[in-house]
């Protein structure tokens, strides 16, 4: 059995706490694309735990896959790992040989072209983790794979073929002065440690003959997505994009999992009840100008700052064509709602219905960035709720939930023809109102 998490909206979402919702009845948690950039929050018997490359279900003992769709920097890997063993827990995780490798070169050039762009309005917003080069090596057929790093000589050859090229592009073209991070002895000596400690642990798989094997066995298998759906590099607002493919098909082809075993599962839309994002882009409901208070309020509230860089996220009321886009997207059969407890007491709360775009109604967001741009919301105004005990609330069910925090959330759910399989409202994993689980 399967289940694949997918955020719809632009990230941090809180994807995390609700694969570790469902994590005890899954057998392993396979992330299928992103990399160190894509940080998650879990906590658990009230330890906070912030990953921003290890799957979730690692804290709960489960087998974590980072799949071939993902870029994998070891030195994170192994410092989250060795960073939860120090506080107890034995993480058992496997990396596909397929992955390719984030190197320390990578994270130079995403700073440069980053700063190039800093006066333009290009500018993605990235994490300066080294994500966007790595990806453009891998479909530039320059890239260096886990499975490299466990052959010296195929490791040192593919070195000395990339390397020179990005010194030259980091001297002659941009003009910065460069030092151990594009040096191929140095950075064969490393990366070849990595891979030894990687053999010695029995931690790289193919990644797809492991997980269909384990499907077969009747394991259940839980695909974890990072970012969101608006972020796509396909599907996601274009330029302001991560450099992968976050919505469901990114399962299969990330994972190597036949997209006809994946479409067995349940595929769960998690939605933020709100709008948060991180970086440049258009976003038409953003809370600006005389809304600016109320935007500062949720963020405190919802502790709306990235997990990886810490940066400040930008806020909006709840985005319905954004949401209709990543569903049709990925085909959710399932939603988990969060975070309906930092809307509590602000009154009266609008969502963005439908867009106007040149004096035409739309319900979805338009194929290119610029009309998105031009896209006015619509909105419909929903009454607010109290605040209360969110945790009472969590342990007595549904019904205990106020009831204009329903009406909000039927709403979505009728929206997106969509049944309601969790409802989030606070950080830890006992303060879900869960409805449905889909490894049940």
């Amino acid at each position: 059995m399967t289940v694949t998490i997918v955020g719809s909206q632009l990230g941090d979402e809180g994807k995390g706490g609700v694969v570790d919702l469902w994590g005890d009845n899954a057998d392993i948690v396979a992330r299928y694309q992103g990399g160190d950039n894509a940080g998650h929050t879990v906590v658990h018997d009230g330890e906070e735990y912030k990953l921003s490359l290890v799957p979730s279900g690692a804290v709960r003992g489960k087998i974590g896959v980072l799949g071939n769709g993902c870029v994998v920097n070891p030195e994170t890997l192994f410092s989250e790992i060795d960073a939860l063993a120090e506080r107890g827990l034995s993480p058992d995780v496997r990396v596909a040989e397929r992955a390719h490798v984030i190197l320390p070169y990578h994270k130079v050039l995403d700073g440069i072209e980053e700063t190039a762009k800093s006066d333009s309005d290009l500018d993605a917003g990235t994490t300066g983790r080294g994500i966007g080069p790595t990806y453009e090596d891998k479909a530039g057929r320059r890239g260096i794979r886990i499975g490299d790093l466990l052959d010296p000589e195929v490791l040192r050859e593919r070195l000395e073929y990339v390397v020179p090229q990005k010194r030259a592009l980091a001297e002659d073209v941009f003009g910065v002065e460069v030092g151990d991070e594009f040096d191929v002895d140095a950075l064969f000596e490393q990366y070849k440690r990595f891979g030894e400690r990687l053999a010695e642990g029995e931690m790289t798989v193919n990644a797809g003959e492991f997980l269909t094997n384990a499907i077969k066995d009747g394991k259940n298998v839980m695909f974890e997505g990072a970012q969101g759906t608006s972020i796509d590099i396909d599907h996601g607002i274009y330029p302001y994009v991560t450099s992968s493919n976050p919505t469901s098909g990114g399962a299969a082809v990330g994972t190597g999992v036949a997209p006809t075993i994946v479409g067995k599962g349940d595929v769960v839309g998690i939605v933020k009840s709100y709008l948060s994002r991180v970086g440049t882009g258009p976003l038409p409901t953003e809370l600006d100008g005389d809304m600016k208070p109320l935007a500062d309020q949720i963020r405190e509230k919802g502790g709306e700052f990235g997990t990886v860089t810490g940066r400040p996220r930008r806020i909006g009321w709840l985005d319905m064509p954004m949401l209709r886009h990543a569903e049709r997207a990925s085909g959710f059969t399932g939603l988990a709602i969060n975070h309906i407890d930092v809307l509590a007491g602000l009154g009266d709360l609008k969502v963005g219905h439908s867009y106007t775009l040149d004096g035409e109604e739309i319900f979805t967001v338009p194929p290119t960035t610029e009309q998105w741009a031009r896209c006015e919301p619509t909105y419909k105004e929903f009454e607010g709720w109290d605040d209360v005990d969110w945790s009472a609330v969590a342990e007595d069910g549904w019904d205990a939930i106020p009831d204009n925090a329903q009406t909000y959330l039927e709403y979505i759910s009728d929206e997106l023809d969509t049944d309601i399989f969790a409802v989030g409202m606070g950080p830890d994993r006992d303060q879900t109102v869960i409805l449905e689980n889909p490894l049940e």
